[in-house]
């Protein structure tokens, strides 16, 4: 019989509806007595697994996730209106190194073709990138995309300008509103493959635009600086062209500063430009242009070769997430970080607003109090900034989130670092540091997808796992996104931008460890290139510097 509730763990006083039950109903969860449902409880939310008294601690994934504001007697739904956000008291032990890895006796021969670099590192792909030190460049950008993409083959088509065309041709014949709304029109299939290209070792040339560079505060400026440093010492980048205006907060002095603490001996090809010293538009772009084939030539002598899969860097995120997320989608993830661990390579777990009420775990998982310390200190002092701006991690659940079913910001944080899997934490970072450490990486960032996402890959993250319960195309310029479904009515639903369902897991017909082993699996193929993420097939390429103290 198909399980319809679930009680994560044995200490929890709250359980998860698989679908929609009615009032008067009695439910039976694996480590619980039957329950008589109160009031309907719609799948993904919870329900009180026993009576809790006004302000006693409620707790879920064994962690507390909230305390409640007023009595909630078994059975009864657990809302915003009877839950507000509240977190345990942390044991304040340290035992990080006492962990048992999973066996990966079958992926220790594992290998995959990556792009190897002079420093010793390795690529999932092989992309040239052009970056602009100042959003007043990002005309100059789009000119030289305009230029180089057609020419060179990476141009991609868009089946909606032929949808268009049909469209405006009912216009001009004098078709009303309705009839145009109504027109059975042709749309194209998927865009074919681009042509030809020159270069046939180089996977794409990438355009980091974004609003910052000047304008803002200095902190913000030496962080972009430090951003940029980590995509351009990036293993998935060959070489970049740096377009400076010159007179920005942002300057080469403090780019080139960043990129040798990065790596002080770097060996690609890197051009600066800056328009104030070259005069006109098209100095800069002819003389930009002209580098840039040159370095194209030297990146296209890189080819694929086989690696060890410690040489995977990945980063974890969620968005967009659902009551079933930290049930399904990101304990899997998780699996698939211990396996990658195990194996001697690098994860990185990020959003810290995500992390709150979590503290006490991931403490615990560090290999030193000095990291322990660290951790707390800069989740403590982001916290300060953000209640200091207005904001407060327990107003980090978004609307879509509380729809279904992640009512407190602990709740949702303790599903997300389920994506941390359960290895020893071996460094801690604040935004934008580099990660270089094998094993689990904490890595300070805000909750917003993208900037979590762009972060991630400036700290090296060469490829990422994203979970989704609502759904959302969220890529990455340089790092190819993979993305999970938590359930499987989304899976069905957009499939365009799903890559994998964690969906069988709720219905019982996988667990999270064969998921996390075929989520590896497709880990490798992405990392070798023989499978393409569907944010890449769409070209989503994200890409959002984080604003310290503008957003949380």
């Amino acid at each position: 019989m198909q399980r319809t509730a679930m009680k994560v763990h044995p200490d929890d006083d709250v359980i998860v509806a698989l679908r929609d039950h009615t009032a008067g109903e009695v439910v039976i969860a694996e480590g619980a007595g039957p329950l008589t449902i109160g009031n309907p409880v719609a799948a993904k939310h919870k329900f009180a697994a026993r009576t809790l008294r006004q302000g006693e601690l409620v707790r879920m994934y064994g962690i507390v996730i909230g305390r409640a504001v007023r009595e909630i007697v078994a059975g009864q739904p657990v809302t915003t209106a009877n839950l507000q956000h509240a977190v345990g008291e942390m044991s304040g032990v340290v035992h990080g190194a006492k962990w048992t890895a999973p066996d990966v006796s079958d992926f220790r021969a594992r290998t995959f073709q990556g792009y190897h670099r002079p420093d010793g590192r390795v690529g999932t792909r092989n992309y040239w990138i052009f970056v602009p030190l100042v959003f007043c460049e990002n005309r100059n950008l789009q000119v030289i995309a305009e230029a180089l993409l057609q020419e060179l083959g990476y141009a991609r088509d868009n089946r909606y300008r032929q949808l268009t065309r049909q469209l405006v041709g009912l216009q001009q014949q004098g078709q009303s509103a309705d009839a145009i709304l109504q027109a059975d029109v042709d749309l194209l299939p998927p865009p074919s493959p681009p042509g030809k290209r020159v270069f046939s070792q180089l996977d794409g040339i990438k355009f980091l635009r974004h609003e910052g560079g000047c304008g803002g505060t200095y902190e913000d400026a030496k962080n972009l600086c430090g951003l940029f440093a980590g995509y351009i010492n990036h293993p998935n980048v060959a070489g970049a062209t740096v377009l400076s205006l010159g007179c920005q907060k942002s300057q080469i002095e403090l780019l080139e500063s960043e990129l040798h603490k990065r790596n002080p001996r770097l060996q690609k090809p890197l051009y600066i430009f800056e328009q104030q010293k070259l005069g006109t538009e098209e100095n800069l772009i002819t003389t930009a242009l002209r580098h840039t084939l040159v370095g194209l030539m030297q990146a296209n002598q890189v080819v694929r070769e086989a690696a060890e899969l410690r040489h995977l860097t990945l980063g974890v995120e969620c968005g967009g997430s659902d009551g079933f997320s930290g049930l399904s989608a990101n304990p899997a993830i998780g699996h698939c970080s211990d396996l990658l661990v195990a194996l001697g390579g690098r994860v990185i777990l990020t959003e810290f607003p995500e992390l709150a009420g979590c503290e006490g775990d991931l403490t615990s998982r560090c290999v030193s109090r000095e990291l322990a310390d660290r951790f707390l200190h800069i989740m403590r002092e982001y916290d300060r900034r953000a209640v200091a701006s207005g904001g407060g991690f327990d107003s980090n659940p978004s609307p879509g989130n509380i729809r279904d079913g992640l009512i407190t910001d602990a709740m949702k944080s303790a599903g997300a670092a389920k994506k941390g899997g359960t290895s020893p934490v071996t460094d801690v970072l604040d935004y934008p540091e580099p990660a270089t450490k094998p094993g689990l990486t904490l890595l300070c960032t805000p909750g917003g997808d993208v900037e979590s996402t762009t972060a991630m890959a400036g700290s090296g993250a060469n490829i990422q796992w994203f979970s989704t319960g609502l759904g959302t195309p969220t890529g990455n310029v340089i790092s190819p996104v993979l993305k999970v479904s938590s359930n499987s009515h989304l899976a069905e639903r957009m499939p365009d931008i799903i890559d994998l369902n964690a969906g069988s897991i709720i219905s019982g017909d996988e667990t999270i460890a064969q998921v996390g082993r075929r989520m590896l699996e497709m880990l490798i193929d992405t990392a070798s290139g023989t499978y393409l993420a569907k944010a890449e097939q769409l070209g989503q390429d994200d890409f959002i510097p984080w604003k310290r103290g503008m957003s949380f």
